[in-house]
């Protein structure tokens, strides 16, 4: 994939070739291939030879894991390698020219200009609960709901756990002592509106645009938090709420130095979570543009807590225990269905249901785990390198000893995955193959609980002083992967299935 309007192009950018076009693909063979060259020096050769990216990228997805598994210490160099080589690959340009993103954060700028406004709803922090399918589940209803994702395989065991520790500890949500970052506050699947009605001191950076700050500052000013945003212009707390909407806002593609520089220049620890998302190449650019800023942040102050929402559509290595329930799965078929299913897989040249998970790999310290690969074709190659960074960016900070939550969250129906119409009808077959889809408001409410979990519990895998066997399961524990992890199948080998019935599904409603 190539960008070909490179005098557009502005802030975090890919490079540019000679002709002036930035090619993507090459951008992101290469970086991937730099993370491999720790682990399997012919696997990263094969990256960078690799001439069908946009096809075969799950295939190199899946190396990083693999080859990772045997040395925790190995996992730590390729992540570190991949970030190296994503910020030292991307550019840094402005209308005078390009330089390298480092030298463009180390920088001198002057910071915005700062709106502190309280909100103005109830002052005692809400009470937790879980919208789901039309319910408000709380108390024993929730833990029965629990139960039942547990026992479906829609999360894992220790996501259930961290759950039912926020149902018995409903203190923890009185954020009133901390002060919370949210890079693209606005994200339709993000935290916003629990935080804003528990007292939390509630740092708010997304785009200069007024739709998005009037939803912002509404949801603030219906709650008890305490909205510190920047403003490009002096602006009273008490202003309308319109006035707001036209002055708030930062762009974190273009304005990434300065949002650095303003964050540090409030004077607390922060825990700064990384949400926005963009569509295609510009998804690699906010991602990097962010993991700059928690860099930049996470050095003025040890105590900087880093955050991220994974995405389930991802290539992880997962508990022993998840793998072999995959296993079993696919193994315990229906005749008819195996019958089939043959029968299709050999029409289409074996493209259809292929197993999740084919065999367990041994890890390090005689630990066994699985592998899936969960990549849908349709997301490209370019999420899954914007993914894989803030991943590459957990690890090397836990290892350095800082607090980091990155938990998989569910595949959820918002605006920007279903306006996709592949999987948008995926998505509403998708319980065909045991997978649930979570609608953004449950999304919202679970993922705001878990990382109010990572921050208050010192037996979340988010504290660096717990033990892992190996890095990556920090991204095991706490999973809430709505079944692709347990299902039978590849997905992306049943997705064309569950799209058909998606859509007819879609017509007949």
């Amino acid at each position: 994939m190539t960008t070909s309007d490179a005098t557009a192009a502005t802030g975090v950018v890919f490079p540019a070739a000679a002709d002036g076009s930035r090619s993507t693909t090459h951008a992101g063979a290469a970086i991937v291939a730099a993370a491999l060259e720790p682990l399997d020096a012919e696997a990263a050769r094969a990256a960078r030879a690799e001439r069908h990216w946009r096809r075969r990228y799950p295939l190199h997805f899946r190396r990083l894991v693999e080859a990772a598994l045997p040395s925790p210490a190995d996992a730590v160099r390729s992540a570190r390698a991949g970030l190296d080589a994503a910020w030292q690959t991307l550019r840094w340009a402005t209308p005078d020219g390009e330089r390298e993103l480092a030298e463009a954060m180390a920088q001198a700028v002057e910071p915005f200009e700062t709106l502190r406004r309280r909100g103005r709803g109830d002052a005692r922090p809400a009470p937790w609960v879980v919208p789901w399918q039309g319910e408000l589940l709380a108390g024993d209803a929730l833990r029965r709901r629990l139960d039942a994702w547990e026992h479906a395989g829609v999360l894992e065991p220790s996501a259930a756990d961290a759950l039912r520790r926020c149902v018995r500890h409903p203190e923890w949500f009185d954020l009133g002592d901390r002060t919370l970052a949210l890079l693209g506050a606005g994200s339709e699947a993000g935290p916003l509106r629990w935080l804003a009605r528990w007292r939390a001191n509630l740092v708010a950076v997304d785009v200069p645009r007024a739709d998005t700050w009037r939803r912002i500052v509404a949801a603030v000013d219906d709650g008890n938090a305490t909205l510190v945003a920047p403003a490009r212009e002096p602006v009273a707390a008490d202003a309308a709420p319109e006035e707001l909407a036209q002055q708030l806002g930062a762009d974190l593609l273009t304005e990434t130095p300065r949002i650095a520089a303003w964050l540090r220049s409030l004077g607390c620890a922060l825990d700064l979570a990384s949400l926005a998302y963009l569509d295609g190449e510009r998804h690699v650019r906010v991602s990097l543009a962010m993991d700059a800023i928690a860099a930049a942040v996470g050095a003025a102050r040890a105590d900087t807590t880093l955050a991220w929402m994974a995405t389930p559509t991802d290539v992880f290595a997962v508990p022993e225990a998840a793998a072999r329930a995959a296993m079993a799965a696919f193994d315990e078929r229906a005749v008819a269905s195996r019958v089939m299913q043959g029968g299709l897989r050999l029409a289409a040249g074996d493209r259809f249901f292929h197993p999740n998970v084919e065999r367990l790999v041994d890890g390090h310290g005689g630990r066994r785990y699985g592998i899936v690969d969960s990549l849908v074709i349709e997301q490209g190659p370019n999420y899954a390198l914007a993914k894989r960074l803030q991943q590459w960016r957990a690890i090397v900070e836990r290892a350095a000893g800082r607090r980091v939550s990155l938990n998989v969250a569910p595949s959820t129906t918002t605006t920007s995955v279903v306006k996709n119409p592949a999987l948008a009808a995926g998505f509403a077959g998708a319980d065909t193959f045991g997978i649930e889809v979570f609608e953004p408001e449950t999304t919202n409410a679970v993922m705001a609980a878990m990382w109010v979990h990572d921050l208050r519990c010192d037996a979340s895998a988010a504290n660096p002083a717990l033990p892992l066997a190996h890095p990556f399961e920090l991204f095991m524990d706490g999973a809430i992967h709505g079944g692709l992890w347990r299902g039978a199948y590849l997905p992306r080998s049943a997705l064309p299935f569950a799209a058909a019935l998606g859509w007819v599904r879609q017509r007949v409603g």
